[in-house]
Parts: C-alpha cells; structure tokens; sequence
C-alpha cells in the first residue's frame, strides 16, 4: 500500500512550523494542534489531480486539507499565517520560525491554488466533453473531486445522464387537464432536487471517509518509516555485535593453541625453570612486603611522635593565647594608670596655679602690713 501512495502523491514543498486551529465553540481563540514545530507538506496527486496540504503530528494527522480555488492564505503577523478549509469546517494557522519561511510558504500557497483552477477547469473541460448531457448539474453534483469509496464516478455520471435525459426528454401528454400536468411538473421538480441532496450527501460522505482513510494511511506510512530506521539501525548492531563474536571466536582459538602448545611442551625443564621463576618473584615480594611493613612500623612511630608534639603545640597555643589575654589586660591597666597619671599632672599645675597665686596675694598683703606698720611707727614718734 506504501509504494503505490507514493507513487500516486508527490510532495512539492516542505516548511516547520507550529500548527493551530480555530477554537470551534468561539471562532476567536487558537487551539494548538501540536506541542513542538512539524512538517507542514504540499502534496499533488497525479491521479486525482488536486492538491493537498497535510501534516502528520505523532500518530495522527493534524492537517488534511484540500485546496481549491475560492482559498486564500492571509498573513496576520510577521511570522503568523491562515486559512480556511470549508470542508473541514475549521481554520488552520501556522506559526513560522522566520518572517522568510511565512513568505516562502505564502507564494507555494498562492501557486498550488492557481494549478487547481487550471486542474479542476480542466477536469470540467473534459467532463463537458465526454458527457454533454451533464454541462446543466455539473457544478452542483461534483463540488469536489475525491473518488467517492462506496458510489463509483462512472455510477454518478450515469446517474446524472438520466436526470438531464428526463428534462430534456418532451413532457408527457396529459389526459387530467392543466392541473395534472402543474402537479406533474412540480413533483418532477422534487424529485430531482431529493436526487441532487442525496447526491451531494454521498460526497460529503466519501469525502470524510476519504479524509479519514488518508490520515489513518499516513499515520501508517510514519510507523513504518520509523520501524523501517529501527530495523536499520538493529541489523547494524547485529552486524557490529557479528564482528565481535567473531573476534572473540579468533581470540579464544588462540588462547586454546596456546594450552595445547604448553601441554604438548609438558616437560621437566620448562616447569622447573618457571618455578624458579616464581620462587623468586616470591621471595622478591616478601622482601618488599617485609620493608614496606618497616616503614609502616616507622610511620607509625613517628605517627605516636606527631600525637605528643601536637598536644604540645596545642598546650603552647592555649598558654599563648592565656598571655595574649593578660597582655590585653595588662594594656588596659596601663592605659587606665597613664589616664590617671595624665589627671594627676593636670590636678597638679591647677594647684600649682592656685598656689601661685596665693603666694603673690600674700606678698602684696605683706607690702602693705609693712607700709601700715611704717606709717604707725612715724605717728607714735610724734
């Protein structure tokens, strides 16, 4: 089923982008349709001739969309574009990396719109050219052009044959008068358009079973691509882990010669001469065992030594920091008695001052005790 697909689809352009659609129940907010950036994908069937976009997210298909020519792909923003899909009743958005990857894909949107107009104005053409008869109904019967699953094309055709047979065919001459013939005319009339809404239904309806087979079928076509790698990438490790079976194989062969050699060779001088051998490494060894546990017995007792010295260090330490303590103290004394001492100089000079001054005020008090003295003295000698 894989390879027929591809030959009847080939894809034209191939863009990422992160893929969104309209919110049905407001039509205003988007709904992402995907977590992270997928292949968004033109497709043209060569059979069908129509083209499609489609976008395989997981297991699923996220975007199946058929283009005619009434779309338009409108860009919102720099690196935001849409559309809508009337027949799947929704919008669908995309969101670009770059500015550059909108603009790519809005040109690809706009030529594969134009090659489905010629397409389907072909397809008309050559309808109208095969089937005169179906020039009146043809827009209306084929809106789309999916192969229908359960009514073939060729049944349709026919179908619609008979109907234009049945209004070009002369009407039927009527024996009732006119009301029998206006009442034939109009139950004619119904009739056909009963016929052209079932027509239009089983469309519809191939047309979403369609849609839904072709989703299905590419969420298969990508389990079987990635079960495809998966088997590529197991047969390489079968063929990496042949490789070291082999090597091992080799390796063990070599090993197993090599006992046969030694068993073969099984005499006296060989074993002796590797005993010998042996007997000496031993003996090395012991010599080395035994200075390696001198030096240990020495680390040790130079270990007892280091114990001893560091309890003295840490003896030292703690009187040093005792002295540190009664020098900090001392200091403190020290800067107090210098404080005292340097109050005592100034308690000192003020008495000295005062002192001084005292001194002088009895000098002068003695100078005129002695002028009093003096001026008494001359009146008593009067």
């Amino acid at each position: 089923m894989f390879p027929l697909h591809r030959e009847r689809e080939q894809p034209i352009f191939s863009a990422r982008a992160h893929v969104f659609q309209i919110d049905p129940a407001t039509k205003r907010n988007w709904i992402p349709a995907s977590k992270h950036a997928v292949t968004v994908s033109f497709f043209y069937d060569a059979n069908r001739n129509v083209y499609r976009i489609i976008s395989v997210g997981g297991t699923k298909a996220i975007i199946n969309s058929t283009i005619s020519p009434n779309m338009s792909f409108t860009k919102t923003s720099q690196k935001f574009g849409q559309w809508a899909d009337s027949r799947a009743n929704t919008v669908y958005g995309l969101g670009f990396a770059t500015e550059q990857q909108l603009h790519q894909f809005s040109e690809r949107f706009n030529e594969v719109k134009e090659a489905a107009r010629l397409a389907r104005e072909k397809s008309q053409e050559k309808m109208e050219m095969n089937n005169p008869g179906l020039s009146i109904a043809a827009p209306q019967v084929f809106p789309c052009f999916y192969p229908l699953p359960q009514y073939g094309i060729m049944e349709l055709l026919q179908f619609s044959q008979d109907m234009s047979d049945e209004l070009q065919s002369p009407p039927v001459m009527c024996t009732n008068g006119p009301e029998d013939k206006l009442f034939r005319s109009q139950s004619a009339d119904i009739t056909l358009n009963s016929e052209k809404e079932r027509i239009k239904k089983m469309l519809s309806e191939g047309s979403i079973c369609e849609m839904n087979l072709e989703a299905e079928l590419f969420t298969l076509q990508d389990s079987n691509a990635k079960l495809v790698a998966a088997l590529h990438e197991a047969n390489a490790n079968v063929e990496q882990w042949k490789k070291q079976l082999a090597a091992y194989q080799d390796e063990t062969e070599r090993l197993r010669e090599q006992v046969a050699d030694l068993e073969a060779h099984g005499g006296h001088g060989p074993s002796d001469m590797l005993k010998d051998e042996l007997t000496q490494s031993l003996e090395e060894l012991e010599a080395l065992l035994k200075a390696k546990d001198e030096e240990i017995r020495i680390l040790q007792a130079k270990k007892s030594d280091f114990h001893e010295m560091e309890q003295e260090r840490e003896e030292a330490i703690h009187r040093i920091q005792e002295l540190e303590m009664r020098n900090v103290e001392l200091e403190r004394r020290v800067q107090s008695a210098e404080q005292s001492l340097a109050n005592s100089l100034e308690e000192r000079d003020r008495i000295e001052s005062e002192v001084q001054r005292v001194i002088e005020i009895l000098d002068v008090k003695i100078f005129d005790l002695n002028d009093l003295r003096q001026s008494l003295v001359k009146l008593i000698d009067k």
